[in-house]
């Protein structure tokens, strides 16, 4: 079968796949195996990834993401040109949840508790390591420890001093770690270097975490990873620097059109400078794009012209590629080098399971995420007409924007230098919209991972990878393209 061929021109909404054997005893995401790349060199246990748009992902976005399995990538879309609101956003990620705290937050001995309030306001942690002038452990200083005493006392009164604390000398598993505070009875293990220098920090929490979830997708010293979007002209160079410098897994070179040479300057000059850089770019659609962005030594691209719930670029330029065939056509063209990102037209569940099996290793998601807990912006009550009651009620909203809509776009610091009249001949090709505040999106995260898995059911398979292979191997077996009667029978409801 010529699978390009096939769906040249299609989109999700133009394919059922035919249920074939089930296999899997239950369908559990606990169970089924639904590993898959973000990156080269970036597994993850669960193939979503939340969009680097201003209304969707900042780090209590990407918190939940990474503790699910996902990642998120966190916007570039702040103002007046600042870099530091982003790099905080990357930080908090980073902070949030450790195996080992290797660089703990850290206070003089000698210093007051007011400073220390104030440190621990800043960095929002809760537990300081007191050292002295060389950094030698001499204590640890609690927020319960502050509690309800002057400003002006001293952090050395205050502090559970070290001859009172469970210390370990050198590295320490976190097998090893979790048995000795089992049986010291302690809720922090702090450790030390051979000449009582600070080496790291271990927490209960932290623990009690990792085993809460146990599918998160966490660096090398168990923090969870995040990513960080760039632009590709303006201050790209020195955001991508100040990302990496506090612990961003991955940077992400997202402009709208790809396959350009704006593109290939960014990349160049981000690759002199990070050799080792996990580095995706995109959005591309097409088999050319791929290639291009390939031989420029990229470690994933992001696939995808137009198809999103929040962009107009087709509709206003009326260039784009249907978003199967476009998958499609990156799929053959990537042969599995590195990882691809499926970026948008996903607006139902079982769309998900098809831009995984038509090529992406996972999806990139902004509007079905929009409204939630996790997402930036205030929540305002707008008046709405019930239909049923024809009463007016007060409806809580957020605002949902694509990230070439107009307003996103002044907010940009890329076009900050730009004069008025330059700004003004910007054409918006994205929608700004209130959308209905709805709970966490850990419900609707995972909601996806049961249908997926569903999936994975229906499609004969045991994991996510052994379907992406049959369908590969047969997609005939699998594919039926639909009519517009069959349309309205399978997804109008």
């Amino acid at each position: 079968m010529d699978l390009l061929q096939f769906v040249r021109g299609c989109t999700f909404d133009d394919f059922l796949f035919v249920p074939q054997l089930g296999v899997v005893p239950r369908r559990d995401p606990a169970v089924i195996d639904l590993s898959a790349r973000f990156s080269e060199h970036i597994p993850l246990k669960r193939p979503i990834v939340s969009a680097n748009m201003d209304t969707i992902t900042r780090a209590a976005m990407a918190v939940v993401l990474a503790e699910e399995g996902g990642i998120g990538v966190i916007d570039r879309g702040f103002r007046a040109g600042d870099i530091a609101p982003q790099v905080t956003e990357v930080a908090t990620v980073k902070r949030t949840q450790h195996g080992i705290i290797l660089d703990p937050h850290a206070i003089r001995d000698d210093r007051r508790v007011a400073e220390a309030r104030r440190l621990m306001d800043e960095t929002r942690v809760g537990t300081l390591a007191v050292v002295d002038e060389a950094h030698r452990l001499r204590g640890l200083l609690t927020e319960r420890d502050i509690r309800f005493v002057p400003d002006e006392a001293a952090v050395a009164d205050r502090m559970t001093s070290l001859a009172r604390l469970v210390v370990h000398t050198g590295s320490i598993s976190l097998s090893d770690a979790e048995r000795v505070m089992k049986t010291e009875k302690i809720k922090k293990l702090p450790l030390v270097n051979p000449d009582g220098t600070v080496l790291g920090l271990i927490t209960a929490k932290d623990l009690i975490n990792h085993r809460r979830h146990p599918f998160a997708t966490r660096d090398e010293r168990g923090r969870l990873r995040v990513a960080a979007a760039v632009g590709a002209t303006g201050d790209y160079l020195e955001r991508a620097a100040e990302v990496i410098r506090v612990g961003a897994d991955a940077v992400v070179i997202d402009i709208a059109h790809g396959h350009s040479r704006v593109m290939e300057r960014a990349i160049d000059q981000i690759r002199k400078r990070h050799e080792h850089l996990e580095l995706i770019a995109g959005n591309v659609a097409t088999a050319d794009g791929v290639r291009f962005l390939l031989e420029r030594g990229v470690n994933g691209i992001k696939v995808g012209i137009g198809p999103g719930g929040g962009c107009t670029t087709r509709v206003t330029t009326n260039f784009g590629v249907p978003q199967v065939e476009a998958l499609v056509q990156a799929r053959l063209a990537v042969d599995n080098r590195v990882p691809l990102i499926a970026d948008g037209g996903i607006r139902r569940d079982g769309g998900i399971a098809e831009a995984l099996l038509f090529g992406g290793d996972s999806v990139m998601l902004g509007s079905v995420f929009a409204g939630t807990e996790e997402t930036p912006g205030e929540t305002v009550l707008k008046p709405v007409l019930m239909p049923e009651s024809q009463k007016i009620v007060q409806v809580p909203f957020k605002v949902f924007r694509g990230m070439a809509s107009l307003a996103a776009v002044r907010d940009r610091l890329d076009l900050e230098e730009a004069d008025p009249a330059e700004l003004e001949a910007l054409g918006a090709e994205g929608l700004e919209v209130s959308v209905p505040a709805r709970g966490s999106v850990r419900t609707v995260i995972h909601d996806m991972l049961k249908h997926l898995c569903s999936s994975i059911s229906y499609g004969g398979a045991r994991s996510l990878g052994e379907l992406r292979e049959k369908f590969w191997a047969k997609p005939e077996q699998y594919l039926v393209k639909l009519s517009e009667p069959s349309r309205t029978e399978s997804f109008h409801r």
